[in-house]
């Protein structure tokens, strides 16, 4: 069977079996960088190796394969951006599978639950202050009416994997500050309180995290983030919430499921 590239570790077929999801980044002409090849030696070692397991050095790497430390450097970073690995100390190690979250009005509790890990939540902030502009033509909320915003950084296995910023109005829950367990699930809270979500508009897009952010959550700025802002609204139609989501991009994945 004919080779996309003469490079003897990428063995991707011109014509891969039906189904195959991409032709793994090797262009019709077969000319790949040099940093692409070793990434792809790599990736298989990381599913022979399995999660947890340690990688062998750059400098093993690059004696064994042929290349320059550089190269395997870039190779290992954007491993590490997909989420395949991970640093450990001065070493670097497998990574686990990603977490998959519903697109849906579900809480991030029961997403992660699913998924056998244990959900978690760090305070960063709970604060009070009069509903700017903004936040008011976003959610139907009052102009000048009090409103609480809620930060906390997101755990998964004490994990720290995201930040998640939550206005709502005081009105609503006017003691959330005393009644409210700030590492339990605020859905859960809003059941208890016999309050029914109605529906929601929800958007996702690609960011980098502020300095400050990825501070928080345990990151380099340069990671790319998955940034999700909902505003939900209650069974009357009357506003209910307004959260800004930030998850990493190398431990997080949506799922939905669309019907015709």
């Amino acid at each position: 069977m004919a080779r996309v590239c003469d490079d003897p570790w990428v063995d991707y077929p011109n014509d891969q079996a039906p189904g195959a999801p991409v032709r793994s980044g090797i262009p019709e002409h077969g000319r790949i960088p040099k940093y692409y090849a070793v990434k792809a030696r790599i990736d298989r070692l990381v599913r022979e190796l399995g999660e947890g397991r340690p990688i062998p050095t750059e400098r093993d790497l690059s004696e064994e394969y042929g290349v320059a430390r550089e190269t395997v450097r870039q190779a290992l970073r954007e491993l590490v951006l997909e989420g395949k690995l991970r640093r450990r100390g001065r070493g670097t190690v497998v990574a686990g599978p990603k977490l998959e979250q519903p697109l849906s009005l579900a809480s991030y509790t029961e997403g992660v639950r699913r998924q056998g890990r244990t959900p978690g939540r760090t305070l960063v902030t709970l604060d009070r202050f009069p509903c700017p502009d903004a936040l008011a033509a976003e959610t139907g909320l009052t102009r000048g009416e009090p409103v609480w915003h809620l930060e906390r950084v997101l755990l998964a296995d004490d994990e720290r994997i995201g930040l998640e910023s939550t206005y709502v109005a005081v009105a609503r829950l006017p003691r959330l500050d005393t009644d409210f367990d700030p590492d339990s699930s605020f859905y859960a809270y809003l059941e208890g309180l016999g309050i029914v979500f109605g529906d929601a508009d929800e958007r996702i897009e690609t960011v980098l995290a502020t300095p400050r952010e990825a501070l928080l959550i345990g990151t380099p700025p340069a990671l790319p983030m998955l940034l999700i802002h909902r505003v939900s609204r209650d069974t009357e139609g009357g506003p209910l919430e307004r959260v800004r989501s930030l998850y990493r991009g190398d431990r997080f994945s949506f799922a939905t499921h669309l019907r015709g």
